[in-house]
């Protein structure tokens, strides 16, 4: 009695079986215990499943979708027509066949949904001069002011948003703080993509002061933006279900077909070209972001090409003087000369004169000897904008007898002809404030410069825009870099005429300019 009142229970002793515990140990063990130690081990064992390996990046997509797609209205709608429109996704296979194994790549680094490497087709069919009436441009359709927030440097050189690369990172950067600020809510952040975050924290407030769902499709956003989301969604239960739905995607190899070269300063793209053994025309393909004939004095420096060029273009890059990169020109500084007047007349900038002369600042003097930058590249190419093919194209004078007319000015036909008021005024041996008479004569020189335009008309994007509240033919000429008398003749309208809030005009836009 004793004993059976202080006897307790002992707990068998912890084992650890796996697969180097010895048989004979495991087989002296009692049954229940070698079960139950045996069940643990496998719980605890973390099972590690490889994922497959593709030959198509749009296979390696569609394995690794993740967002849900309610089969709703919006995206039946956006699928059906992406459905019946098989040589628009040939478009888009052929256009991102370069860009889009490295944009998943950084997806996949960042481990955000791989859905986000579809954006661009939404955004610009992976069009890399995609330019919209808003002034977006790029495959990420940057707008000016956002590319600035996000670090994409744009001036008369290059433009980032152009850039396949710095846009890719300026894009996913501004996808993950919009997922941070919108409590990683992925639709909404891809809304805010499209809209802005204001716009959607502004809903997201106003149905929370309502008691009423905040997910993307319970808010009140612009029809823009509410068709913009269903679209990406459509993309991605197309690839999901493209044999269900009978559309091919054409094939983009899943490898690395291009890689970043730095070359450390200024170059030619054409000089470039050559050392690539590609033509221009291939590498502003893999190169939008540039504007002119070559990189920016300042930097960025580096190019885009195809991986098996990298190294013989390493090889021809390590041979070339760093002078022998920019084609030059001898030129003696003259009286009246400055460095901007040099640069304007041979269409650079003072930054590329001072770098290639090693100046360490803007004084010059007359008689001094300069190497100006200069390109004679073939620049009757689809991707080059007009200032750039103008920049090396003959020049040609021409003088214009012009007669003025009723209600004329100086600003008028200064305008007009595409000269100033002051150059007119001393052709003509006049004041810049005189008043013109009926029928008077004026004597006008022109410089014209004989380009024939290109297939793309100079990288120039014909666009629809819609009339905003406030707008003035000559704030939208301001915004979109073209003049007031282009707008009135693209739209046969009377300059004197009151714009219309939803008046729809057509404008020819340069991307490289804006």
């Amino acid at each position: 009695m004793f004993v059976s009142g202080c006897q307790m229970t002992q707990q068998p002793d912890i084992l650890v079986v796996n697969e180097q515990t010895p048989a004979d140990f495991v087989a002296a063990q009692p049954n229940d215990v070698v079960n139950a130690l045996t069940l643990d081990a496998l719980n605890d064992q973390q099972i590690v499943e490889e994922a497959p390996v593709f030959d198509d990046v749009w296979e390696r997509i569609r394995y690794q979708l993740s967002i849900p797609v309610p089969q709703n209205r919006a995206i039946v709608s956006e699928r059906n027509y992406y459905a019946k429109h098989q040589s628009y996704l040939d478009r888009i296979s052929k256009r991102g066949s370069p860009y889009l194994y490295y944009i998943v790549e950084e997806v996949e680094k960042r481990e955000m949904p791989i859905e986000l490497a579809l954006l661009p087709i939404v955004e610009s069919a992976f069009d890399p001069f995609g330019f919209s009436q808003r002034a977006a441009s790029g495959i990420w359709q940057f707008m000016p002011e956002t590319g600035e927030r996000f670090k994409l440097k744009q001036n008369w050189w290059y433009d980032g948003r152009r850039d396949i690369v710095e846009s890719t990172r300026a894009a996913l950067d501004y996808l993950s703080y919009l997922h941070k600020t919108l409590e990683g809510d992925w639709l909404n952040a891809i809304a805010a993509y499209n809209s802005g975050e204001g716009r959607v924290l502004r809903a997201i407030q106003k149905n929370r002061q309502k008691h009423l769902p905040t997910d993307f499709w319970s808010l009140d956003l612009p029809k823009e933006t509410t068709a913009y989301v269903p679209k990406l969604l459509a993309l991605s239960d197309l690839l999901k279900r493209s044999d269900e739905f009978k559309v091919t995607w054409q094939p983009i190899v899943n490898a690395q077909v291009v890689d970043v070269v730095d070359v450390g300063s200024q170059i030619d793209l054409a000089l470039a070209a050559e050392m690539a053994q590609m033509s221009i025309t291939e590498l502003y393909r893999l190169n939008p972001g540039f504007n002119r004939w070559a990189t920016d004095p300042q930097g960025p420096h580096t190019l885009l090409l195809p991986l098996d060029i990298v190294a013989p273009f390493n090889e021809q890059l390590a041979k070339t003087d760093l002078k022998q990169r920019i084609r030059w020109q001898h030129y003696v500084v003259q009286k009246g000369d400055s460095l901007s007047v040099i640069a304007k007349k041979f269409d650079t900038s003072t930054q590329s004169i001072q770098t290639l002369n090693e100046l360490s600042s803007n004084m010059i003097k007359v008689g001094q000897e300069l190497l100006v930058p200069l390109s004679d590249a073939n620049i009757d190419n689809e991707h080059l904008s007009k200032q750039m093919r103008l920049a090396a194209a003959p020049v040609k004078k021409q003088t214009v007898r012009y007669k003025v007319k009723k209600g004329d000015t100086l600003w008028d036909i200064s305008n007009a002809h595409d000269v100033t008021i002051q150059q007119l005024a001393n052709w003509n041996k006049m004041s810049a404030d005189s008043i013109l008479k009926l029928n008077q004569e004026l004597v006008i020189h022109k410089s014209s410069q004989a380009v024939q335009p290109s297939r793309l008309e100079q990288s120039a994007k014909a666009i629809t825009y819609k009339v905003r509240k406030g707008d003035s033919l000559a704030r939208i000429a301001s915004k979109f870099k073209v003049s007031v008398d282009d707008i009135v003749k693209w739209n046969k309208i009377d300059s004197k005429q009151y714009l219309q809030p939803g008046q729809k005009l057509k404008l020819n836009v340069d991307v490289t300019r804006t």
